[in-house]
This record gives C-alpha cells, sequence and structure tokens, in this order.
C-alpha cells in the first residue's frame, strides 16, 4: 500500500472511530435509546450490512479469513462497555479514556510480542502521550462521570485495543470484520435481558444506532483493518490518539463547546508526534 492511500485510509478510520463516541454519546443523552439496546443494534445493523455487502472468503473461519470468536468476543465486549459507560461520559471525555487505554494496550501487547520500537517511534509515543495529556487537563476529564462509568470506558479501551492487534494478522479486511461481526451480534443476545429490562428508545436512538453500525463501525473497520497489516503496533496504537482531539473538535463546532489554548498545544503535540511515528518509517 502507497503511503499516501494508507494515510488516508488511516484518517477515514480515525473519522470513524470519532463518529462513534458522538453518535453514541447523542443517541444515549438526546433520544430515550438505552445503552443497551445500543449496543444490539448496533452489531446486529453492522453485521446485516457487511452480510450484504461482503461476500465470504470460503470456509467460516478458514485460516482467520471469515473472522473468528476470539475477534468478535473483543469487538463485543468493546461495544457493550463503550455504551455503558457513556451514559455519563461525554464524548470528549469518553474519547480520552478510551484511546488512552488502547494505545497502553496495544504498545503492551506489541512489545510482548516482540514489536521492538526504535527510538524514532517510541519519541513520537511520548511526544503524542503528552499532548494528550495536556488535552486531559483542557477537557477536566478527571472528574467526569462515576468509577463506574470509567471502568466500563477502560474495559472497552482494553478490547478495543486487542481487536486491533489481531487486526494486524488480517489479509482479508472485509472478510473478516463482516465475520467478527456476525459473531459479535450473536453474542449481543446476551445483552437482552439487560435491553428488556430497560427497554427505552425511539425511532432517532434507533437510527443514530444504525448509522453508527452499519457505516462508522461496520465500514469504518473495514477500513481500519485494511490498514492495520502495514502499521507497526506502536503507530497503530498513536495514530489513535488522534481520535479525542477529532471528537474534541466536532464538539466545538457542533456541539458549542468552548476552545481554549490548552486544546490547540495538545492537539499540536499529538499531531507531531504521530508525524514523528510515521517519518521514521518512511526513512527505513
Amino acid at each position: 500500500m502507497t503511503p499516501p492511500r494508507l494515510a488516508l485510509l488511516t484518517a477515514a478510520s480515525m473519522l470513524a472511530f470519532a463518529a462513534n463516541s458522538l453518535l453514541c454519546r447523542w443517541a444515549l443523552r438526546d433520544t430515550g435509546i438505552d445503552p443497551a439496546t445500543f449496543g444490539i443494534v448496533r452489531l446486529v445493523s453492522g453485521a446485516a450490512a457487511l452480510a450484504l455487502l461482503v461476500r465470504p472468503t470460503g470456509a467460516d473461519g478458514q485460516d482467520g479469513q471469515d473472522g473468528d470468536w476470539r475477534s468478535a468476543f473483543a469487538l463485543f465486549a468493546y461495544v457493550a462497555a463503550f455504551s455503558f459507560a457513556y451514559v455519563q461520559l461525554s464524548a470528549a471525555v469518553g474519547a480520552l479514556l478510551l484511546f488512552g487505554v488502547v494505545q497502553l494496550t496495544m504498545v503492551l501487547c506489541g512489545l510482548a510480542a516482540g514489536d521492538g520500537a526504535t527510538a524514532g517511534p517510541m519519541a513520537g509515543l511520548a511526544v503524542a502521550l503528552a499532548g494528550l495529556y495536556v488535552l486531559v487537563s483542557a477537557q477536566g476529564a478527571t472528574v467526569e462521570g462515576s468509577l463506574w462509568a470509567q471502568a466500563l470506558m477502560a474495559a472497552a479501551g482494553v478490547a478495543w485495543g486487542i481487536y486491533s492487534i489481531r487486526g494486524r494478522r488480517s489479509t482479508h479486511a472485509k472478510a473478516v470484520t463482516r465475520g467478527n461481526f456476525l459473531r459479535a451480534a450473536a453474542l449481543s443476545a446476551t445483552l437482552l435481558p439487560l435491553a428488556a429490562m430497560q427497554w427505552q428508545w425511539d425511532p432517532r436512538g434507533l437510527a443514530l444506532a444504525v448509522v453508527s453500525g452499519a457505516l462508522t463501525s461496520g465500514a469504518g473497520y473495514v477500513v481500519w483493518y485494511s490498514v492495520t497489516p502495514h502499521l507497526r503496533a506502536i503507530q497503530a496504537s498513536t495514530v489513535q490518539l488522534s481520535v479525542p482531539l477529532i471528537t474534541a473538535v466536532a464538539g466545538i463546532l457542533f456541539l458549542q463547546e468552548r476552545l481554549v489554548a490548552s486544546q490547540v498545544l495538545g492537539g499540536a503535540l499529538i499531531l507531531g508526534g504521530i508525524a514523528l511515528t510515521f517519518r521514521r518509517q518512511e526513512k527505513r
């Protein structure tokens, strides 16, 4: 994959990830849908869209080409924890917590797998993490939401980090994502008792869940699985630190949130750190 195409597809993935935070928080804050129903509809609509548009590659699970249950469980755990955490957390703060944990999970998994990092990518990671800290300070994330909501978002971060790491072995991104979504949709049946107890939804909330599932999750994750094999673990994790920045900018543009100077500084550090990790790769 050429560097410009890799950069374009990676950016599209990050926009989709940020959109998922915005759509979920919007639905849970401003519509009547409950988190269990949102998570179920998100997974089922994603699986339905991919089943209609993507053909399986052959025998189910052959060489992991049509997904597997471990990846599907990580996907389901991420969606479930993500949905319940956003009952209390704002879109920006949720993204900060989520991708901070994703970063840690992916770096540790990469190091454990022998994916050693050179000085350049490690320097980029350090700069991006400094930017994340500045952005967290600007958002005041340390005092928002209950400990339970923050723990759920941290669990979602671990699950998504594992799902992303497993995607680095993918050679058939569309078929793998299709298979993972079909399995995760089946696992979402475990949320039905919670959905039945709460059972709150309206047409607008349902529509937001469908968009999140079919478009920003289903299509977005296909794109992400197509680029992760071309990234080192430290690069795949560092680039996702752009998602809290994108979410914060979207909050300023669409939710009339206030822009402060520390947000600008944090964003510049995150983007600079990401650029450093990729610049070193191109030189090699």
